[in-house]
């Protein structure tokens, strides 16, 4: 069994950081490409950042340069280091990975940590 679990969510100003973390548990051989998701109230969810296991990163228009993706192989983990957030970040955030466990590959999710961006 393999779980991702999200933290560092919460309320921040226009124009403020925050920092999201992703953490595999359970039977995690290796992960493969990590990957940052948002959906917003209404709206589709769309793919933020993503990041190979070599170290290659995208990102979405709507972010370059003010999100940072990252991951540390050795320890399971993967953050989303956001700056210059804007009211239309708001969204649902959730962590994404191709994981192998065992003999099988598969896709995770995270349940997701709320960000809302607001005076």
């Amino acid at each position: 069994q393999v779980h991702l679990v999200e933290s560092g969510g919460g309320l921040v100003q226009p124009g403020g950081s925050l920092r999201l973390s992703c953490a595999a548990s359970g039977s995690v051989f290796s992960i493969y490409a990590m990957a940052w998701y948002r959906q917003a109230p209404g709206k589709q969810r769309e793919v933020v950042a993503a990041i190979t296991s070599g170290g290659s990163t995208n990102y979405a228009d709507s972010v370059k340069g003010r999100f940072t993706i990252s991951r540390d192989n050795a320890t399971n983990t993967g953050s989303l280091r956001m700056s210059s957030l804007k009211p239309e970040d708001t969204a649902v955030y959730y962590c994404n990975a191709a994981i192998r466990s065992r003999s099988v590959v598969d896709v995770y999710w995270g349940q997701g940590t709320q960000v809302t961006v607001s005076s």
